[in-house]
C-alpha cells in the first residue's frame, strides 16, 4: 500500500484537471483495500450541469461501476477539500471505511469546520478520518483559482 500523499497528489491531479476546465479546484480518488485507484473524480457541477457534480461524488460513481456494487466497504476515499454534506452523506451510504481530506473548508465543511457529520450516532456506519493531508498544495491551488476568478473582468 503506497503513502497517503501518494494518493493526495492523486486527487491533486484532479483538481488541476477542474481547475483547467474553470471548475472549482477539487479531486479525488477512491482507492479499494489492496491500494488500486478505482475511481477519480473531478469537481464538474457547472460543465455537466449537475449539482452533484462535485469530485467525490463522480469519484465514488466510477469507484461502484468499477465494483459492480455500490457498497464500497473497505475503500477510501482521498480528497482535496473537506467534504459537503451532499457528499459526507454519499460516503456514507457507500460504506466507505476511511476518508483522507487536505485542506479544511471554513464555510461547508461537514466533518470538521461547521460540524461532523460523519459522526453521528444514528449512522450504523462510521468511518476513520484523516485531516490535512497535503493541506498547503490544496489550499494554495484553491487561493490562486479564486485570485485569478476576482482579477477577470466580469462577463
Amino acid at each position: 500500500m503506497r503513502s497517503d500523499e501518494f494518493y493526495m497528489h492523486r486527487a491533486l491531479d484532479q483538481a488541476h484537471l477542474a481547475a483547467a476546465a474553470g471548475e472549482v479546484p477539487v479531486g479525488a480518488v477512491v482507492v479499494d483495500a489492496q491500494g488500486e485507484i478505482i475511481g477519480v473524480g473531478c469537481n464538474a457541477p457547472v460543465a455537466s450541469c449537475d449539482p452533484s457534480g462535485h469530485a467525490e461524488v463522480r469519484a465514488l460513481r466510477e469507484a461502484g461501476q468499477h465494483q459492480g456494487n455500490y457498497r464500497l466497504e473497505g475503500c477510501t476515499l482521498f480528497v482535496t477539500l473537506e467534504p459537503c454534506m451532499m457528499c459526507s452523506g454519499a460516503m456514507i451510504h457507500a460504506r466507505i471505511a476511511r476518508l483522507v481530506y487536505g485542506a479544511a473548508e471554513p464555510r461547508a465543511g461537514m466533518v470538521e469546520s461547521k460540524a461532523n457529520l460523519l459522526a453521528q450516532p444514528w449512522f450504523n456506519h462510521q468511518m476513520l478520518v484523516t485531516r490535512g493531508v497535503l493541506a498547503p498544495a490544496s489550499q494554495k491551488l484553491l487561493k490562486s483559482f479564486f485570485a485569478e476568478r476576482r482579477e477577470q473582468p466580469n462577463e
